[in-house]
């Protein structure tokens, strides 16, 4: 009996031993001047990181203040949006973007449908009642994406080992212009990290 386990204990060993492991992906994000550049989208592409995207659960744009809070969201395919106006008067959402057209009008509260991007890119959110409310919902099909801090930093805590595009956008980047591409690799175990400067062509505020 005895026996008959060996050659399979052993062999689940083996298995363990090889198992790859996800490691921390670090990316910093600086402006053509070498400053930290806050609110960009950093997402990593690869056939493997489509295959695992889902839609996130519980995201919203709401407007506060006469403000799209946040300015820049990140979701994935698929993902539905709510948009609550917490302001007490009322508001008009709209996106004339190829990624995704829609139109809620005049409203208060929140709109009983939300907003389902199904389109990867990038989303310009305005409201046709105030001109200076403007947000960017950038739509990705990965679920390994950060967005950068005051510091100029995204973080994404688990990726699997392998070759994939990293992709860099800012809201200061020209509209119409694509996110920043370079291969990225990132090895089994261990951290990667990578610096990006955004083009002389963006212009921070």
């Amino acid at each position: 009996m005895m026996l008959t386990w060996l050659p399979f204990a052993v062999g689940a060993v083996g298995l363990v031993c090889t198992q790859v492991q996800a490691g921390p992906v670090q990316v910093t994000v600086l402006d053509h001047s070498g400053q930290a550049a806050a609110d960009a989208v950093v997402f990593l592409e690869s056939p493997a990181a489509q295959a695992a995207a889902k839609p996130l659960k519980q995201v919203e744009i709401s407007q506060q203040n006469k403000t799209f809070v946040p300015a820049v969201t990140v979701v994935t395919t698929g993902t539905s949006v709510h948009f609550p106006n917490r302001d007490t008067v009322r508001h008009h959402v709209y996106s004339f973007s190829p990624v995704k057209v829609f139109e809620i009008k005049l409203y208060v509260g929140t709109p009983a449908s939300p907003v389902v991007f199904d389109k990867p890119g990038i989303a310009v959110l305005g409201c046709n009642i105030h001109d200076h409310m403007l947000a960017w919902t950038v739509v990705v099909q990965t679920p390994w994406f950060a967005k950068t801090g005051s510091n100029g930093v995204a973080q994404l805590p688990q990726v699997p080992p392998g070759a994939y595009r990293l992709r860099v956008w800012h809201p200061a980047l020209p509209v119409g212009d694509a996110a920043l591409d370079q291969a990225l690799s990132v090895a089994d175990r261990g951290a990667t990290e990578v610096k990006v400067r955004l083009p002389a062509s963006a212009r921070m505020q």
